[in-house]
């Protein structure tokens, strides 16, 4: 994890979505559907008469494989896009869990309500770099400062 960029709580997280984001969510929303695997077949059944029209092996494959290549590189992109933005949000929310658990562990053993709770603590922070995270308090973020 970098030190340069400040982790954001999913509430501090833009819900804005960009033209190409919106474009890559719909995109990977109509390839994962049956409709798009039956394009590809028709695709495939439309392609493999025209060995007649072309008397040429070399070329009716260089066609099927162009087709093919061309679809499959902007579906990578596409699927990409979509799948970095679903891991990146799926991070902010565990940033935030892992955040309130601290701060919760951190409360309980300064209230004296629970069982020691530091070493618990130090294994949280240390398993998800919570030192570099804001707190959702400013006194269990103080308190970490001072740990």
């Amino acid at each position: 994890m970098s030190d340069d960029k400040p982790v954001l709580m999913p509430s501090e997280v833009s819900t804005r979505v960009g033209l190409f984001d919106q474009f890559a969510g719909w995109s990977a929303k109509a390839v994962s559907r049956a409709a798009f695997f039956a394009f590809c077949v028709v695709l495939v059944v439309v392609w493999a008469p025209t060995i007649v029209l072309l008397r040429d092996v070399n070329t009716w494959q260089l066609i099927i494989n162009t087709i093919t290549t061309i679809i499959t590189f902007l579906m990578v992109a596409l699927l990409q896009n979509t799948q970095t933005r679903s891991d990146q949000a799926l991070q902010h929310k565990l940033n935030a869990l892992a955040d309130g658990l601290a701060d919760l562990m951190a409360y309980l053993e300064a209230d004296g309500t629970g069982r020691d709770l530091q070493q618990d603590l130090v294994e949280l922070r240390s398993a998800v770099g919570l030192e570099t995270h804001e707190s959702t308090t400013g006194n269990a973020r103080d308190d970490r400062v001072k740990r």
